[in-house]
């Protein structure tokens, strides 16, 4: 199990790695650039750098991890990418139904694959699907992602390019919201998230404040309105 820095989960696993680029949100990608360093550094499930490659020695893994945690899915990849066979995609969900001690968040930028599968998926309780949107032209997404049998459904506004505009957070559990990070950062402007922010209050859905991103993305920090925002899908904090 890989601990991770990101501010929303506990833990990452990746049982496929390498994506391909499907919308601007996609321009600078940090799995692409941490996949080329992982290469350089002899990490042997990144000898293919960023092409997409299943890892089945890593598909049981969360059974051998007795603590609970919050587990991001692929946060090298997306388990809905169209070349991986919807036969994978069974036996990482089967993982997560058996693993049922863990909570497993699965974020997809292919939301019309996502409701291809859906039928022929099983969806255990404690799996969280999120889909990306990172400005208003790609707010389909999120009708995709309420049409699946998922429990808890939240969103991902990072990286945040653009405005997002009016939300219909009506089936959604939960909002997180972030800039861009890294080399070439596209800024994000506050009033897009204090937009984002209260629309999540006025609909009672909880709000995540990631970061602000930037290149020092660390500098830059995680306050909002004078305070960070943690907010947790009900799930959790009851």
């Amino acid at each position: 199990m890989s601990n991770t820095k990101i501010e929303w989960t506990d833990s990452t696993w990746n049982p496929l790695t390498g994506c391909t680029k499907i919308s601007p949100g996609c321009k600078n990608c940090y799995a692409e650039r941490m996949a080329k360093r992982l290469r350089l550094m002899g990490q042997k499930n990144y000898v293919n750098g960023f092409e997409l490659t299943l890892h089945e020695d890593t598909l049981n893994k969360p059974l051998a991890w007795n603590r609970p945690k919050l587990i991001f899915v692929n946060s090298m990849s997306d388990i809905f990418h169209e070349n991986v066979p919807i036969s994978y995609t069974k036996k990482i969900f089967r993982v997560m139904r058996e693993a049922n001690w863990h909570t497993f968040q699965v974020l997809t930028k292919r939301s019309e694959i996502l409701c291809k599968y859906n039928d022929v998926l099983e969806w255990p309780d404690n799996v969280w699907m999120g889909v990306s949107v990172e400005n208003e032209d790609y707010k389909f997404r999120i009708s995709h992602l309420v049409r699946s049998d998922a429990r808890i459904k939240f969103l991902s506004l990072e990286p945040l390019i653009g405005p997002v505009g009016h939300l219909d957070l009506t089936g959604i559990d939960w909002v997180i919201v972030g800039g861009e990070s890294g080399p070439g950062a596209r800024p994000m402007k506050e009033e897009w998230v204090m937009e984002i922010k209260e629309q999540c209050h006025r609909a009672g859905v909880p709000f995540f404040f990631k970061q602000w991103g930037g290149f020092n993305k660390k500098r830059n920090g995680r306050m909002l309105q004078g305070r960070t925002w943690d907010e947790l899908p009900l799930q959790l904090t009851a």
